[in-house]
């Protein structure tokens, strides 16, 4: 354990680091207090409510440097190690700013030989920058991210933390680009199975809008 801490697998984020955002805007508002309290008031205990409070908090102030995460902590009722350790597991909480449009891109087994590093070097390409870099216009982040739980229809993405993009190809990753870059974001899009077709009429999803067949899944390119 001690040289795990000297020597850690990935770097670790600094706790302590000095503000970034001022402290007239490090505050709730009495609506958000008020919504903290009713998600605590769903869980057996305070702690069930911190991924929602701090999924608020993030939409508020963008991203959640420490400050914030112990902002959230505090007004949960619980110490900051705990908020802190949540904030730090999942990469859908941003730990630094990020461009407007965060793009992850899955690389987990099935998008990988179906072609998920091809797509996520091609973006890279595009955009000038590597994963985990934003673009110097802010518009762009490149984020690889473990499993997106859509592997029929890898390879994916998914757009700062929303709609995803089924079914990659170089094509579709230019087009969506272009479309973000005009402030165009994808409609959410119901990917139907092939069992749907005929028992739910092609969707299962009542609310959405919008449908798609799975097509049948490519291959990397540059995994055999």
């Amino acid at each position: 354990m001690a040289d795990f801490i000297k020597h850690p697998v990935v770097s670790l984020p600094d706790r302590d680091p000095d503000p970034v955002i001022p402290a007239d805007r490090l505050v709730f508002t009495d609506d958000e207090k008020g919504r903290i309290a009713e998600w605590i008031g769903r869980y057996p205990t305070a702690d069930g409510a911190i991924m929602r409070a701090l999924w608020m908090a993030q939409e508020k102030f963008g991203w959640l440097p420490p400050e914030v995460i112990r902002l959230t902590a505090d007004a949960v009722g619980i110490p900051y190690a705990r908020a802190f350790g949540v904030a730090t597991f999942y990469t859908q909480y941003y730990k630094k700013e990020m461009g407007r449009h965060v793009l992850d891109v899955c690389t987990c087994f099935s998008c990988q030989v179906c072609g998920g590093y091809d797509m996520l070097h091609h973006l890279e390409k595009k955009l000038g920058i590597s994963k985990g870099q934003t673009t110097a216009d802010g518009q762009f982040s490149i984020q690889e991210v473990e499993c997106l739980g859509a592997c029929g229809s890898a390879p994916v993405l998914q757009v700062t933390n929303g709609p995803y993009v089924f079914s990659l190809t170089e094509e579709k990753l230019d087009a969506l680009v272009d479309a973000l870059r005009e402030g165009k974001i994808p409609d959410f899009t119901s990917v139907t199975l092939p069992q749907d077709q005929d028992e739910f009429g092609g969707n299962r999803r009542t609310d959405a809008p919008a449908t798609a067949a799975s097509p049948a899944p490519p291959v990397s390119a540059t995994i055999r």
